[in-house]
């Protein structure tokens, strides 16, 4: 098996994982608060859903809403294709939350299909291509490296997502 096929088999795994969470989501778990200290996202002034954020991490760390979750995945998903295609990459606040869960799902389903796009038009030599994301100004880090960490990110971001929705299911 090729480094291609293992990164997709890893991601397309890592995908199914998050669909039948997706499926199974209900429009209340995307905003609930499951501790009183916790990262939402929330309606700015203009109509627009930002996330709460510190520029760097508090102590304790809050525990991140299913809301906020899906839209720090669309963030750094979206950042992460636009390093790969060699657009600018967007700026946090340039990525807000689609408003309620139907959309974020929508949303998520979206970059999903942009990243297969983008994995079925890789070949294996462009796994060596120097990657500035999510490491920048290290040379060593390349495509196959940005590659791998999407895999990790979003499985990270899945266990969260699935252990809020089943802790919420079971209340």
């Amino acid at each position: 098996m090729n480094r291609i096929a293992l990164l997709r088999w890893q991601f397309d795994l890592t995908w199914s994982l998050f669909a039948y969470h997706l499926e199974r989501l209900e429009p209340g778990d995307f905003l609930a608060e499951p501790a009183p200290l916790s990262w939402n996202v929330r309606p700015a002034a203009d109509g627009s859903w930002v996330p709460d954020w510190a520029d760097s991490e508090p102590d304790p760390v809050p525990v991140p809403t299913i809301g906020w979750l899906t839209w720090h995945i669309g963030w750094w998903w979206s950042t992460a294709l636009d390093h790969v295609h060699g657009r600018t990459p967007r700026d946090r606040t340039e990525v807000t939350w689609p408003g309620d869960g139907d959309a974020a799902v929508v949303w998520l389903r979206g970059l999903h299909g942009q990243w297969t796009t983008l994995l079925d038009g890789l070949g294996d030599a462009d796994l060596d291509v120097p990657a500035s994301y999510p490491v920048p100004d290290d040379p060593t880090y390349t495509v196959a490296h940005l590659l791998a960490w999407v895999n990790a990110e979003l499985m990270k971001n899945v266990a969260e997502i699935g252990q809020l929705r089943m802790v919420r299911a079971a209340s």
